[in-house]
C-alpha cells in the first residue's frame, strides 16, 4: 500500500473520532467533556491531514476554525461552574 492510500484512509479515523468526541462533548460530566475537546482536536487534526492530501482547502479552513473552537470549549471546560 502506497503513501497516498494511506493517507486517503485517513478520513475513516477522522470521521469516528469525531463521532466520538460529539458523544463525549455531551456529557454532563466534566472529564468526558474534556475527552471529548481533546477526541476533537485530534480529528481535526485528523481531517487537515486528509485535507492537505486531497487539496480540499475549505475543509481545511474549517477545521482550523473548529480547532479553534475547540480550545476554547477546552479552556471553558476547565472553569468552575457558575455558582
Amino acid at each position: 500500500m502506497d503513501i497516498d492510500s494511506l493517507i486517503n484512509l485517513l478520513q475513516w479515523p477522522a470521521m469516528v473520532v469525531t463521532l466520538v468526541a460529539a458523544w463525549l462533548v455531551g456529557s454532563r460530566n466534566r472529564i468526558k467533556r474534556l475527552a471529548g475537546f481533546i477526541c476533537f482536536i485530534s480529528s481535526n487534526l485528523l481531517w487537515v491531514a486528509w485535507g492537505w492530501h486531497a487539496d480540499a482547502w475549505a475543509l481545511i479552513a474549517l477545521q482550523i476554525g473548529l480547532f479553534l473552537m475547540n480550545l476554547r470549549g477546552t479552556r471553558k471546560n476547565a472553569e468552575p461552574p457558575p455558582a
